[in-house]
């Protein structure tokens, strides 16, 4: 299992940076998509927080709830990848450049 996600981590990334070059289509989709997991990424993070605060609970043993949501892993693994990806264009783009 953890091969796999090795392997996806190189995949998507360079699928991405294909897609990006070859369609505008899908850079401008990959920018909305990053802003609109930022967003959600953020707001169960601080919600979760916001929620063992209010209740007075144990930051250690209640924040890890929030792992339980799919959205939550699901829009942290585009984050990832998006940065992954957006390092690689900005290193092909400074190498085309020389």
């Amino acid at each position: 299992m953890s091969m796999m996600i090795v392997l996806l981590l190189f995949l998507i990334p360079a699928c991405m940076l294909v897609g990006a070059w070859m369609f505008t289509a899908c850079r401008i989709g990959f920018h909305v998509l990053a802003l609109v997991s930022a967003y959600v990424f953020g707001i169960i993070s601080a919600l979760a927080v916001y929620d063992i605060l209010r209740d007075d609970t144990v930051f250690m043993t209640n924040i890890h709830a929030v792992f339980n949501n799919q959205l939550f892993l699901l829009s942290g693994a585009y984050l990832g990848c998006y940065g992954i990806y957006i390092m690689w264009k900005c290193l092909l783009t400074e190498l085309r450049k020389e």
